[in-house]
């Protein structure tokens, strides 16, 4: 392939812009704040799991402890209503007498133990109600911890996309100055190493740091000025300056 010189070293400028590109990207893809975002979503959503599982034990207690109040209340209605019936005296068989006492003596004491069964269930709801409420601020901290890292995040996307912006206007107009075959294979090249082409100086391939052979040096300096040349190590396009050392 021919090109003019000129050309030639235009690529060299035109690498460069893509350095600059491929380290603005590279920014973007590993903020800091990036890893924080993940981290803190994936405690979020442990969280939030934590507490509907928090809020459903504390649902079904608050379940329980209803039933237990209306059992106790069944309960106090019996023992009440047996009452009346005994300090009425309406009950005058010595037998019934004994049996309505003896049952408003066992409903007394199935009433105690039911209130005793709804103060434990009315103590791990309370438990249970404060670690809803522990965990739901946890959740709600690491929200909005996680709102922050995002952003500080968007600002700094913003300023990464502004500058990428103008860095590939002026690769266009960089690249404007390539011939479209040039062009062709630097992007070529550029695709499959990484850097499409380079400076050969001193003897040596600046793209893969490699020095030539005198063999290669001599084929080199008895090319014609407008042919392009190819790095025989990396095959990078290495395009000739004053600092060749040719």
């Amino acid at each position: 392939m021919k090109a003019a010189p000129a050309s030639q070293k235009r690529l060299l400028d035109l690498a460069e812009v893509d350095s600059v590109l491929d380290r603005l990207a590279h920014r973007r893809r590993t903020l800091p704040e990036l890893a924080e975002i993940d981290e803190l979503a994936a405690r979020v959503a442990r969280l939030a799991t934590q507490v509907i599982a928090a809020e459903t034990e504390a649902g079904d207690l608050a379940r329980e402890q209803s039933k237990a109040e209306s059992d106790v209340d069944s309960v106090r209605v019996r023992v009440e209503r047996d009452q009346k019936r005994l300090d009425s005296g309406q009950v005058s068989s010595p037998k019934d007498l004994a049996s309505l006492q003896s049952e408003i003596a066992s409903l007394t004491r199935r009433q105690g133990d039911l209130e005793e069964v709804v103060l434990e269930i009315m103590e791990r709801r309370e438990a249970a109600d404060e670690q809803v409420v522990k965990l739901s601020a946890e959740r709600d901290e690491l929200a909005a911890a996680r709102a922050a890292a995002e952003d500080r995040r968007d600002a700094v996307f913003a300023e990464i996309d502004k500058e990428l912006g103008e860095v590939k206007a002026k690769r266009s107009g960089v690249a404007a100055d390539v011939p479209a075959d040039l062009l062709s294979l630097y992007e070529k090249l550029r695709e499959q190493f990484g850097v499409g082409a380079a400076m050969l100086q001193g003897g040596r391939c600046l793209g893969c740091r490699t020095s030539l052979s005198i063999a290669d040096v001599n084929r080199i300096k008895a090319a014609p000025h407008d042919e392009v040349i190819r790095c025989e190590e990396c095959r990078r396009i290495l395009v000739r300056t004053p600092e060749s050392g040719l």
